[in-house]
């Protein structure tokens, strides 16, 4: 029988450097971990390095651990990777400001899984309809590529992220370690879910739900510009979640 870790005992694990990965098959208390980090959360030292340097150079920028952007109980929940440095780190918000956000937004926009208008800003007015949006790495990492530790560091929060919707009925994940990182969540194994752009995975939870997982290369201009994703392929991923997932209009006024 294993015993349950106090959020006491836990930190102390954490300040020994060894990772605490919170899924949902684990006995430690949820309730203990908010789906949010603190503006300064400190679990990844070199991250905290990096998010210093961006404050000091740009200090009307953001740079804090990006919050998920989501509707009022949402059903679908998008997982990016991490914040680009110039975009969602600068703005605040999942996907605001850079290339990718430009075309999942006005993805979003055409599926009815968002209103208004996508300006790159966080006050722009856009609201989303039905869906969440958060990231793997809630910090913007170096060079976009965030480490495995960095990654398992920050994975409770995403744990507690989805556990926070209760109405949730898929996720899809934008590129192989968001994927990855929500099947270690639930506690999945990675050989049996294989990652593939345009796949999709159902499971059940340990609370009983059913859930499918939809992956999709990541929207970035590199795979955009390398014709590894096209606006038709997203589109696609995106049919294929419409036909799972009632969307509902948006309420007007």
């Amino acid at each position: 029988m294993r015993s349950k870790i106090n959020a006491g005992e836990a930190q102390r694990l954490r300040d020994k450097g060894l990772q605490l990965q919170i899924r949902s098959n684990d006995t430690i208390d949820r309730e203990s971990v908010s789906a949010e980090p603190p503006r300064d959360c400190a679990r990844c030292e070199r991250l905290v390095a990096f998010r210093h340097e961006a404050q000091a150079a740009h200090r009307d920028w953001f740079n804090a651990p990006v919050p998920t952007f989501a509707a009022a109980e949402p059903r679908l929940l998008i997982v990016g990777l991490a914040p680009g440095l110039r975009g969602a780190n600068r703005t605040g918000r999942p996907f605001t400001g850079d290339f990718a956000g430009t075309l999942l937004y006005e993805t979003l926009l055409t599926y009815g899984l968002a209103t208004g208008t996508y300006a790159e800003r966080i006050d722009d007015g856009l609201q989303l309809n039905g869906c969440a949006i958060t990231n793997a790495v809630r910090c913007v990492p170096l060079q976009n590529k965030p480490l495995p530790s960095e990654i398992a560091n920050c994975r409770p929060y995403l744990s507690a992220t989805i556990a926070s919707f209760p109405k949730l009925e898929a996720i899809l994940a934008l590129g192989r370690i968001a994927h990855e990182s929500v099947l270690r969540a639930f506690g999945l194994k990675l050989s049996d879910f294989p990652f593939a752009h345009g796949g999709e995975h159902r499971f059940s939870t340990r609370e009983g739900t059913s859930l499918v997982l939809f992956d999709s290369y990541h929207c970035s201009r590199y795979n955009t510009n390398t014709g590894r994703l096209t606006a038709s392929m997203f589109h696609q991923v995106f049919d294929s979640i419409r036909a799972r997932i009632e969307i509902q209009p948006a309420a007007v006024g």
